[in-house]
Protein backbone atom coordinates (compact mmCIF):
# COMPACT_ATOMS: atom_id res chain seq x y z
CA UNK A 1 0.00 0.00 0.00
CA UNK A 2 1.49 3.18 -1.29
CA UNK A 3 1.15 7.06 1.14
CA UNK A 4 0.67 10.11 -1.59
CA UNK A 5 0.75 14.00 0.63
CA UNK A 6 -1.57 16.19 -1.27
CA UNK A 7 1.69 18.49 -1.70
CA UNK A 8 3.42 16.19 -3.77
CA UNK A 9 1.14 16.62 -6.20
CA UNK A 10 1.83 12.52 -6.97
CA UNK A 11 -1.73 11.99 -8.12
CA UNK A 12 -3.68 14.12 -10.63
CA UNK A 13 -7.07 12.83 -10.27
CA UNK A 14 -6.67 14.37 -6.31
CA UNK A 15 -7.04 18.19 -6.22
CA UNK A 16 -8.01 20.40 -3.82
CA UNK A 17 -10.93 22.63 -4.48
CA UNK A 18 -11.81 25.33 -1.61
CA UNK A 19 -10.93 25.71 1.90
CA UNK A 20 -12.88 28.29 4.68
CA UNK A 21 -11.17 31.76 3.47
CA UNK A 22 -8.75 33.08 6.34
CA UNK A 23 -10.47 36.20 6.57
CA UNK A 24 -14.14 34.06 7.76
CA UNK A 25 -11.88 32.18 10.15
CA UNK A 26 -10.35 35.05 11.93
CA UNK A 27 -14.03 36.96 12.43
CA UNK A 28 -15.26 33.33 14.10
CA UNK A 29 -17.52 32.65 10.57
CA UNK A 30 -17.43 28.43 10.79
CA UNK A 31 -18.24 25.82 7.88
CA UNK A 32 -20.76 23.58 8.91
CA UNK A 33 -23.22 21.80 6.52
CA UNK A 34 -22.44 21.62 2.84
CA UNK A 35 -23.10 19.59 -0.13
CA UNK A 36 -22.43 19.65 -3.93
CA UNK A 37 -24.86 20.18 -7.14
CA UNK A 38 -25.74 18.46 -9.95
CA UNK A 39 -23.53 21.55 -11.82
CA UNK A 40 -20.67 20.80 -9.39
CA UNK A 41 -21.30 23.83 -7.43
CA UNK A 42 -20.20 23.39 -3.54
CA UNK A 43 -22.30 25.04 -1.05
CA UNK A 44 -21.53 25.93 2.56
CA UNK A 45 -22.92 27.01 5.40
CA UNK A 46 -21.05 29.45 7.29
CA UNK A 47 -22.51 29.91 10.99
CA UNK A 48 -20.90 32.49 13.46
CA UNK A 49 -19.01 31.27 16.46
CA UNK A 50 -21.52 33.82 18.75
CA UNK A 51 -24.69 31.01 17.68
CA UNK A 52 -22.76 27.87 18.20
CA UNK A 53 -21.95 25.78 21.15
CA UNK A 54 -19.44 22.98 21.67
CA UNK A 55 -19.77 19.40 22.28
CA UNK A 56 -16.99 18.15 24.35
CA UNK A 57 -17.99 14.42 22.98
CA UNK A 58 -18.21 14.96 19.23
CA UNK A 59 -15.05 15.57 17.67
CA UNK A 60 -14.56 17.66 14.20
CA UNK A 61 -17.20 20.32 12.51
CA UNK A 62 -20.50 17.75 13.05
CA UNK A 63 -19.65 19.04 17.13
CA UNK A 64 -20.82 22.43 16.60
CA UNK A 65 -24.08 22.61 17.90
CA UNK A 66 -26.60 25.82 16.53
CA UNK A 67 -28.68 27.84 19.71
CA UNK A 68 -31.80 28.66 17.53
CA UNK A 69 -32.80 30.75 16.11
CA UNK A 70 -29.46 31.40 14.51
CA UNK A 71 -28.19 33.61 11.29
CA UNK A 72 -26.42 31.65 8.46
CA UNK A 73 -24.28 32.86 5.28
CA UNK A 74 -24.55 30.08 2.52
CA UNK A 75 -21.49 30.10 0.48
CA UNK A 76 -21.70 28.81 -2.97
CA UNK A 77 -18.67 28.28 -5.11
CA UNK A 78 -18.30 27.42 -8.63
CA UNK A 79 -15.71 28.18 -11.59
CA UNK A 80 -16.90 32.03 -11.64
CA UNK A 81 -16.59 32.51 -8.04
CA UNK A 82 -18.52 32.81 -5.25
CA UNK A 83 -21.98 33.64 -4.22
CA UNK A 84 -23.14 34.42 -0.62
CA UNK A 85 -26.44 34.77 0.98
CA UNK A 86 -27.76 35.40 3.89
CA UNK A 87 -30.11 32.99 5.77
CA UNK A 88 -31.80 34.80 8.92
CA UNK A 89 -33.90 33.50 12.00
CA UNK A 90 -33.13 29.55 11.31
CA UNK A 91 -34.73 27.32 13.85
CA UNK A 92 -34.04 23.89 13.27
CA UNK A 93 -30.57 22.11 13.98
CA UNK A 94 -29.38 20.81 10.45
CA UNK A 95 -27.63 17.88 9.81
CA UNK A 96 -27.47 18.52 5.95
CA UNK A 97 -27.46 20.79 3.37
CA UNK A 98 -28.68 19.89 -0.57
CA UNK A 99 -29.41 22.35 -3.13
CA UNK A 100 -32.79 22.42 -5.42
CA UNK A 101 -33.17 23.65 -8.97
CA UNK A 102 -33.36 27.75 -9.54
CA UNK A 103 -30.81 28.23 -6.53
CA UNK A 104 -33.34 27.19 -4.32
CA UNK A 105 -31.72 25.05 -1.04
CA UNK A 106 -32.66 22.90 1.36
CA UNK A 107 -31.41 22.62 5.06
CA UNK A 108 -32.39 19.21 7.18
CA UNK A 109 -32.33 17.88 10.47
CA UNK A 110 -31.36 14.24 11.09
CA UNK A 111 -34.08 13.46 13.38
CA UNK A 112 -37.46 14.64 14.17
CA UNK A 113 -40.04 13.08 16.94
CA UNK A 114 -43.90 12.64 16.91
CA UNK A 115 -45.44 15.71 18.31
CA UNK A 116 -48.86 17.37 19.44
CA UNK A 117 -52.15 15.58 20.10
CA UNK A 118 -52.21 13.90 17.19
CA UNK A 119 -49.15 12.18 16.97
CA UNK A 120 -47.77 13.69 13.70
CA UNK A 121 -44.35 14.13 12.89
CA UNK A 122 -42.67 17.28 13.44
CA UNK A 123 -41.24 19.06 10.06
CA UNK A 124 -37.41 18.75 10.02
CA UNK A 125 -36.90 19.77 6.38
CA UNK A 126 -37.18 23.57 4.95
CA UNK A 127 -36.97 24.81 1.93
CA UNK A 128 -35.73 28.25 1.59
CA UNK A 129 -35.65 30.43 -1.98
CA UNK A 130 -32.74 31.84 -3.60
CA UNK A 131 -32.21 34.76 -1.57
CA UNK A 132 -32.33 32.65 1.53
CA UNK A 133 -36.28 33.42 2.58
CA UNK A 134 -38.05 30.10 3.74
CA UNK A 135 -40.67 28.35 1.22
CA UNK A 136 -42.01 25.11 2.89
CA UNK A 137 -41.41 23.14 5.73
CA UNK A 138 -41.71 19.17 5.95
CA UNK A 139 -41.03 15.92 7.37
CA UNK A 140 -38.55 13.82 5.45
CA UNK A 141 -38.08 10.99 8.08
CA UNK A 142 -36.58 10.10 11.25
CA UNK A 143 -32.75 9.65 11.77
CA UNK A 144 -30.83 10.09 8.29
CA UNK A 145 -27.31 9.65 8.02
CA UNK A 146 -27.28 10.18 4.45
CA UNK A 147 -29.31 12.59 1.84
CA UNK A 148 -28.79 13.91 -1.73
CA UNK A 149 -31.07 15.71 -4.29
CA UNK A 150 -31.02 14.87 -8.00
CA UNK A 151 -31.03 17.38 -10.91
CA UNK A 152 -35.01 17.53 -10.84
CA UNK A 153 -35.16 18.59 -7.37
CA UNK A 154 -35.69 15.12 -5.81
CA UNK A 155 -34.64 14.71 -2.40
CA UNK A 156 -33.10 11.10 -1.38
CA UNK A 157 -32.17 9.21 1.91
CA UNK A 158 -31.21 6.56 3.76
CA UNK A 159 -31.52 5.86 7.17
CA UNK A 160 -30.27 4.54 10.10
CA UNK A 161 -31.05 1.97 12.99
CA UNK A 162 -33.22 4.89 15.04
CA UNK A 163 -35.27 5.36 12.13
CA UNK A 164 -35.64 1.97 10.59
CA UNK A 165 -36.88 0.92 13.95
CA UNK A 166 -38.86 4.18 15.35
CA UNK A 167 -41.90 3.98 13.61
CA UNK A 168 -42.08 6.41 11.05
CA UNK A 169 -43.26 4.52 7.82
CA UNK A 170 -40.92 6.34 5.06
CA UNK A 171 -37.81 5.50 7.51
CA UNK A 172 -38.65 1.81 8.25
CA UNK A 173 -37.99 0.67 4.94
CA UNK A 174 -34.14 2.10 4.88
CA UNK A 175 -34.26 3.82 2.10
CA UNK A 176 -36.66 6.46 0.49
CA UNK A 177 -37.65 8.90 -1.74
CA UNK A 178 -38.87 12.71 -1.60
CA UNK A 179 -40.00 15.72 -3.79
CA UNK A 180 -39.75 19.18 -3.00
CA UNK A 181 -42.90 19.55 -1.44
CA UNK A 182 -42.20 16.65 0.93
CA UNK A 183 -44.23 14.03 -0.70
CA UNK A 184 -43.02 10.12 -1.03
CA UNK A 185 -42.12 9.63 -4.54
CA UNK A 186 -40.55 6.06 -4.18
CA UNK A 187 -39.91 3.08 -1.78
CA UNK A 188 -38.02 0.27 -2.19
CA UNK A 189 -41.00 -2.33 -2.17
CA UNK A 190 -38.87 -5.46 -1.49
CA UNK A 191 -36.09 -4.61 -4.49
CA UNK A 192 -33.27 -4.62 -2.10
CA UNK A 193 -31.24 -7.70 -1.67
CA UNK A 194 -31.64 -7.07 2.66
CA UNK A 195 -33.07 -5.31 4.84
CA UNK A 196 -31.14 -2.05 5.52
CA UNK A 197 -29.51 -1.32 8.80
CA UNK A 198 -27.69 2.26 8.64
CA UNK A 199 -27.36 4.59 5.56
CA UNK A 200 -23.42 5.74 4.63
CA UNK A 201 -23.38 7.81 1.95
CA UNK A 202 -24.82 9.00 -1.17
CA UNK A 203 -24.07 9.88 -4.88
CA UNK A 204 -26.01 10.88 -8.08
CA UNK A 205 -24.12 9.64 -12.06
CA UNK A 206 -26.55 11.85 -14.71
CA UNK A 207 -29.93 11.26 -13.90
CA UNK A 208 -29.71 8.29 -11.30
CA UNK A 209 -29.23 7.96 -7.38
CA UNK A 210 -27.14 5.89 -5.92
CA UNK A 211 -27.49 5.25 -1.87
CA UNK A 212 -24.87 3.05 -0.18
CA UNK A 213 -26.15 1.27 2.97
CA UNK A 214 -24.94 -1.68 4.83
CA UNK A 215 -27.70 -4.66 6.53
CA UNK A 216 -27.66 -5.97 9.89
CA UNK A 217 -27.10 -9.43 8.65
CA UNK A 218 -24.08 -10.62 7.42
CA UNK A 219 -24.91 -9.29 3.63
CA UNK A 220 -22.49 -6.84 4.49
CA UNK A 221 -22.69 -3.15 2.96
CA UNK A 222 -24.50 -2.65 -0.62
CA UNK A 223 -24.26 0.25 -3.06
CA UNK A 224 -28.39 0.65 -4.65
CA UNK A 225 -28.40 2.54 -7.85
CA UNK A 226 -32.25 4.46 -8.76
CA UNK A 227 -33.55 5.68 -11.95
CA UNK A 228 -36.06 8.23 -10.38
CA UNK A 229 -37.66 8.54 -14.21
CA UNK A 230 -38.45 4.92 -13.65
CA UNK A 231 -38.07 3.64 -10.39
CA UNK A 232 -35.64 1.02 -11.81
CA UNK A 233 -33.72 -0.02 -8.85
CA UNK A 234 -30.25 -2.26 -8.88
CA UNK A 235 -27.91 -3.62 -6.22
CA UNK A 236 -24.75 -5.23 -5.36
CA UNK A 237 -22.29 -5.71 -2.74
CA UNK A 238 -19.90 -2.72 -2.09
CA UNK A 239 -15.75 -3.62 -2.01
CA UNK A 240 -15.41 -1.15 0.77
CA UNK A 241 -17.36 -1.98 4.10
CA UNK A 242 -19.10 0.61 5.29
CA UNK A 243 -17.64 3.64 2.95
CA UNK A 244 -17.81 7.65 3.84
CA UNK A 245 -17.63 8.81 0.30
CA UNK A 246 -18.51 7.14 -3.17
CA UNK A 247 -18.01 8.38 -7.01
CA UNK A 248 -19.06 6.65 -9.90
CA UNK A 249 -19.35 6.64 -14.17
CA UNK A 250 -20.05 4.13 -15.70
CA UNK A 251 -17.72 1.10 -14.73
CA UNK A 252 -15.46 2.83 -12.83
CA UNK A 253 -15.75 3.96 -9.23
CA UNK A 254 -13.92 5.24 -6.45
CA UNK A 255 -14.77 4.67 -2.46
CA UNK A 256 -12.99 6.34 0.98
CA UNK A 257 -13.55 5.57 4.33
CA UNK A 258 -11.94 8.05 7.11
CA UNK A 259 -8.92 7.12 9.90
CA UNK A 260 -11.78 8.96 12.20
CA UNK A 261 -10.44 12.45 13.21
CA UNK A 262 -7.24 11.84 11.78
CA UNK A 263 -5.22 13.29 8.64
CA UNK A 264 -5.68 10.19 6.43
CA UNK A 265 -8.49 8.28 4.07
CA UNK A 266 -8.52 4.80 2.89
CA UNK A 267 -9.05 5.58 -0.70
CA UNK A 268 -10.45 2.23 -3.20
CA UNK A 269 -11.06 2.05 -6.89
CA UNK A 270 -13.19 -0.40 -8.31
CA UNK A 271 -14.25 -1.48 -11.73
CA UNK A 272 -17.53 -3.17 -12.25
CA UNK A 273 -17.53 -6.62 -14.19
CA UNK A 274 -20.84 -7.46 -15.43
CA UNK A 275 -21.15 -9.29 -12.12
CA UNK A 276 -19.28 -7.56 -9.24
CA UNK A 277 -17.40 -4.59 -8.37
CA UNK A 278 -13.57 -5.62 -8.38
CA UNK A 279 -11.18 -3.59 -6.60
CA UNK A 280 -8.29 -2.20 -8.85
CA UNK A 281 -6.61 -0.33 -6.34
CA UNK A 282 -6.18 0.46 -2.94
CA UNK A 283 -4.13 2.92 -1.13
CA UNK A 284 -3.84 5.38 2.30
CA UNK A 285 -4.45 9.29 1.17
CA UNK A 286 -2.85 11.85 2.77
CA UNK A 287 -5.28 14.84 3.43
CA UNK A 288 -5.30 18.37 4.14
CA UNK A 289 -7.32 18.64 7.29
CA UNK A 290 -9.04 16.00 10.47
CA UNK A 291 -11.96 13.98 8.22
CA UNK A 292 -14.93 13.25 10.01
CA UNK A 293 -18.43 11.94 9.95
CA UNK A 294 -20.35 13.38 6.68
CA UNK A 295 -17.06 13.33 4.83
CA UNK A 296 -17.76 12.82 1.25
CA UNK A 297 -20.42 13.03 -1.33
CA UNK A 298 -20.23 11.56 -5.27
CA UNK A 299 -21.53 14.15 -8.25
CA UNK A 300 -20.84 12.73 -11.83
CA UNK A 301 -17.91 10.66 -11.31
CA UNK A 302 -16.43 13.14 -8.74
CA UNK A 303 -16.06 12.34 -5.33
CA UNK A 304 -15.95 15.03 -2.63
CA UNK A 305 -14.47 15.11 0.16
CA UNK A 306 -14.07 17.25 3.14
CA UNK A 307 -10.98 17.48 5.07
CA UNK A 308 -11.11 20.14 8.01
CA UNK A 309 -12.32 23.32 6.36
CA UNK A 310 -10.35 22.03 2.92
CA UNK A 311 -12.51 20.19 0.03
CA UNK A 312 -10.79 17.75 -2.01
CA UNK A 313 -12.46 16.61 -5.63
CA UNK A 314 -11.49 13.32 -6.56
CA UNK A 315 -11.58 11.80 -10.12
CA UNK A 316 -13.08 8.48 -10.74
Amino acid sequence: MSRHAMSDHADAAVQEAWSLPAADASRGQKALWWTVGPAGELAVMLVHRRYLERSPYVKGWVGWRPKDPFTGELVTVTRQGERRTLVEDVRIWPSHLALLPDSRFLLVSGRTRRGGTEGAWEPNAVVYSASGTPEGEFCVGDDIPALVTDRRGGIWTAYGDEGIYGGHPESAAGLAGWDAEGRATWHPGGRLPDHPLEGCTAATEDDRVWLVWYSGSRSGTHLTRITPSTGEVTSHRSPVRDPDGFAVRGGRAVLTRRHHNKRTVDLTRAEFDGTTWAVTERRTLDVPGRVVLRCGQGRDGTLWLRTGDTWLRVEV
